[in-house]
């Protein structure tokens, strides 16, 4: 099968082109890791990032692909556009006029939104470039050597402009591999970024298992785990659930159409990975702050949220599943879906064949949100709004 797949790259040159234009601006995006801003000790923020692990650096520095303990020209790298994303959709919601927008006025809506989001992009870089320029002047490696060579307006002034220089080419990079590449381009810089740390990974895992600190018996069963919680991952991912949809049969002069049965897809994992993420910036946000603080209770409350603890875990767990139903109920639109359902229903002649306790179409699409069978009537409060 993976030789028919290859014969098939071959004989399509289009999608070969595509593969070819999305790997070239992939490594364009690695060789900008590794360029510096200038005026910073290198070997005295390795240092401060060795000490940082467990803190919102450790996980920027992940998603940014090492950017950030390097501090590249893609410290930030595009963790501002999928912020500013975030914080459009939920003004989508609470705001009219986006909402009339993005329904109302169709590609030119959306192309709107999309303008916004790169305004606030670079609004939300230039506010974290002048943090992490403050901040930097006041970091120090664990021997006292300045992070800063010569703090000051001027590296406050560089290291901004850098920055926001770095995202925004970021962000034109994505944009360039959804257009012209196999799509989905910022999903791919984040993957990218990621899975960097890959191969330093797998070489201390053979030089552990060479020295014997790790058997080969129990490295196996990591691989297992690995693979099974990949699959679980990736099964309730596209995991759907499926309403049916059926047409009419109506007749058209001697020929009789309809009577045809579709299903509209709803997904299982609504929020996709926001919820972890919001959950992982919350829990690492006291380490942060303890970092730059000499207070004894703040020092306490980030040994107390170390990853390795289960006070840490419980938290987090519950976080992810309060963020899942809140991102959900803010995303899915029963009563939209409903109204849009009903206004093609009258042409088309559809129908849902919803359960005898969802009265309305909108009680049908709350229970298809929830997963069980909802009691909600027009007159009562329904759990799932």
């Amino acid at each position: 099968m993976a030789l028919s797949g290859v014969e098939n790259l071959a004989r399509l040159p289009e999608l070969k082109k595509k593969l070819l234009w999305t790997f070239l601006l992939l490594a364009v995006y690695r060789i900008g890791i590794h360029i510096p801003v200038p005026g910073v000790d290198s070997s005295a923020l390795a240092d401060f990032f060795a000490n940082a692990q467990n803190t919102l650096f450790g996980l920027f520095d992940m998603f940014s692909g090492g950017g950030l303990k390097n501090l590249s020209i893609f410290a930030l790298g595009i963790m501002p556009y999928i912020s500013a994303s975030i914080i459009l959709q939920l003004l989508t919601v609470v705001s009219p006029e986006l909402k009339r927008m993005q329904k109302e006025e169709g590609e030119a809506g959306r192309k709107k939104i999309t303008q916004y989001t790169r305004y606030g992009t670079v609004l939300i870089t230039i506010v974290q470039g002048f943090g992490i320029a403050v901040g930097l002047e006041s970091m120090t490696s664990p021997s006292g050597a300045p992070v800063v060579m010569h703090a000051g307006w001027s590296f406050k002034l560089m290291t901004i402009l850098t920055l926001t220089a770095g995202t925004v080419f970021l962000m034109w990079l994505g944009e360039q591999m959804t257009e012209k590449g196999i799509g989905n381009g910022i999903s791919l810089i984040i993957f990218a970024g990621i899975v960097a740390g890959l191969p330093s990974a797998l070489f201390n895992t053979v030089r552990l298992m060479t020295v014997g600190e790790i058997s080969l018996f129990l490295l196996l069963i990591i691989m297992a785990v690995m693979v099974a919680t990949l699959a679980f991952i990736v099964f309730m991912e596209r995991g759907q659930r499926r309403i049916p949809i059926h047409y009419a049969k109506r007749q058209m002069g001697r020929k009789m159409f309809g009577g045809q049965t579709t299903h509209l897809p709803l997904r299982v994992n609504t929020a996709g990975v926001i919820p972890p993420i919001f959950a992982s910036s919350i829990l690492l946000f006291p380490s942060t702050v303890a970092n730059f603080s000499s207070v004894e209770w703040l020092k306490s409350i980030s040994d107390m949220l170390l990853p390795t603890s289960i006070l840490y875990n419980v938290v987090y767990v519950a976080i992810i599943i309060f963020f899942c139903y809140f991102y959900t109920a803010i995303i899915f639109d029963p009563k939209g879906i409903a109204r849009t359902f009903r206004s093609r229903a009258a042409s088309s002649r559809a129908f849902v064949r919803a359960p005898r306790l969802a009265s309305t179409s909108t009680a049908f699409w709350h229970a298809s949100r929830c997963g069980a069978p909802c009691t909600y009537r027009p007159s009562a409060f329904c759990p799932c709004s």
